[in-house]
């Protein structure tokens, strides 16, 4: 069962009708009903394309935030052959927040790093939903070195609502441990593709996401605080969430415009969880291509990549 967002609903009741009418017509409980359900089906198909062009970025906060959405390991699973996996940071423990790994992406190796929130209760807790420890991000540095090490490109997908803030990664030195991947990130030799799925959360982002290539999928959202956080801190009010996600300029239209990141991944009507395997397809195609590129230059990424960061905002 597709779950709905609260803005989805005349959606909803015209595919849930149609759900009803189908389920007649199998069990020979109703005359033909083909013409209404292909009626049906059009003003569907019709209210979500009036529903998606029109987000306001409270509702891309919702997309980018969608159960359904493709996750990390949907990711490497679709577009990598040959996968394998890295555990532990060598100095603390395994962070099943972060996944990474070196795998095969259309017969070339590549480095690959992602957040990873899970897709249901189990696989949630499993994985912090998203939330990364001081040792996730200790892991993700130590890949970053091998990949160097070994001239390999890097890739990371980026899907998580912030760094993990409990006590223990206080303790642990959660703002070292971002601030030393952020830095492994701006100092890789090789080039790197950072591509935003989902949500991109402050300095959890940050710390991966650092890259000579930043790409975003259309209904992700990329912020240095939650809409939510942001209220609760300007106006005292979590209520105002709304006002927040529109000022902060967190879409990835507003990014691009901003030049803060470099293409933006279109995504089927209806958002990435309505056709998972669309949006992963689209996104292996633009990886292939600046992979494509990048081979093809004789570039200096470390110095390109700093000089994109330093640009940032010079011309606002």
């Amino acid at each position: 069962m597709y779950n709905y967002l609260d803005f989805e609903k005349p959606v909803q009741d015209l595919e849930l009708k149609i759900l009803e009418l189908k389920k007649l017509a199998e069990n020979g409980e109703a005359v033909d009903v083909a013409d209404e359900i292909t009626r049906l089906e059009k003003r569907s198909r019709d209210a979500l394309r009036e529903l998606y062009k029109a987000l306001t970025p409270w509702q891309k906060v919702q997309v980018a935030r969608h159960s359904d959405r493709p996750h990390c390991v949907d990711y490497i699973k679709g577009l990598f052959s040959d996968f394998t996996p890295l555990a532990g940071d060598r100095n603390f423990g395994e962070d099943q927040a972060i996944v990474g790994g070196f795998a095969r992406f259309r017969g070339e190796p590549i480095a690959i790093i992602g957040q990873e929130k899970g897709s249901d209760t189990t696989s949630r807790l499993k994985h912090n939903f998203g939330s990364v420890r001081p040792e996730g991000y200790r892991k993700a540095v130590r890949l970053m070195e091998l990949a160097d090490r070994f001239k390999i490109p890097l890739l990371t997908l980026v899907d998580t609502a912030g760094a993990y803030p409990g006590v223990g990664a206080e303790e642990r030195g959660q703002a070292e441990a971002i601030a030393r991947s952020t830095s492994a990130c701006l100092g890789l030799k090789v080039p790197s593709i950072s591509v935003v799925i989902g949500e991109g959360g402050s300095g959890g982002a940050i710390a991966i996401a650092t890259a000579n290539r930043v790409y975003m999928l259309e209904h992700a959202i990329y912020s240095v605080i939650s809409p939510e956080g942001a209220a609760s801190i300007l106006w005292r009010d979590t209520t105002r969430s709304k006002d927040a996600a529109t000022n902060m300029k967190i879409t990835a239209q507003d990014l691009l415009e901003l030049k803060i990141i470099d293409a933006i991944i279109p995504e089927p009507m209806g958002g990435a969880q309505r056709a998972p395997e669309t949006v992963i397809a689209a996104t292996g195609d633009l990886i292939a291509k600046t992979m494509k590129e990048f081979y093809g230059a004789n570039t200096d990424f470390r110095e390109q990549r700093r000089e994109k960061y330093l640009a940032m905002g010079r011309s606002l």
